[in-house]
């Protein structure tokens, strides 16, 4: 068994200028994650325990996991499964925590997805794929836009169904 200093992990922290409580709403609203996410959106109770599911457009799903931590609006965590290829399925579920803190008018929103077994496919397509996610976020959350992403891969299509 490796020490978890061992492990890769993927940390990005953006400012966004918001509430502490609009944000936690922009992580947990399938509807809202719909917005920013390329026509995907999430899907859980968010008790700990329960199941979350990120579902495409079509009903398939990208990733799933369980809820490990829910502290409305300052802590969310949850582990991470990545369905999208086989290589994907085969790695274990990974973790990622959202941590929220407010600073006067905007919040600090922390990303820590770790608990990588390796450097491997999941970790690849991740450390790619949250910093244009967030973006979206915060340029949703800012502008009431989102980012296109249907000319990046991220968006609804019909061919590369699991391409994130």
């Amino acid at each position: 068994m490796s020490d978890p200093i061992d492990k890769p992990r993927f940390v990005y922290v953006t400012y966004v200028a918001t509430t502490p409580e609009k944000l936690w709403q922009a992580l947990t609203d399938g509807e809202f994650t719909r917005r920013y996410w390329g026509g995907r959106r999430i899907e859980s109770d968010w008790q700990v325990g329960s199941p979350v599911k990120h579902l495409r457009e079509d009903g398939g799903i990208d990733w799933q996991g369980k809820v490990l931590q829910s502290e409305r609006p300052r802590l969310l965590s949850y582990t991470f499964h990545m369905l999208i290829s086989e290589q994907h399925r085969d790695e274990p579920p990974s973790r990622v925590t959202f941590e929220l803190q407010p600073i006067n008018s905007m919040v600090k929103l922390t990303l820590t997805h770790d608990d990588f077994e390796s450097e491997k496919v999941t970790l690849e397509t991740t450390r790619h794929g949250w910093p244009a996610i967030l973006s979206s976020l915060k340029s949703l959350l800012e502008t009431d836009r989102p980012l296109p992403f249907q000319g990046l891969g991220f968006g609804p299509t019909t061919k590369n169904p699991g391409r994130l």
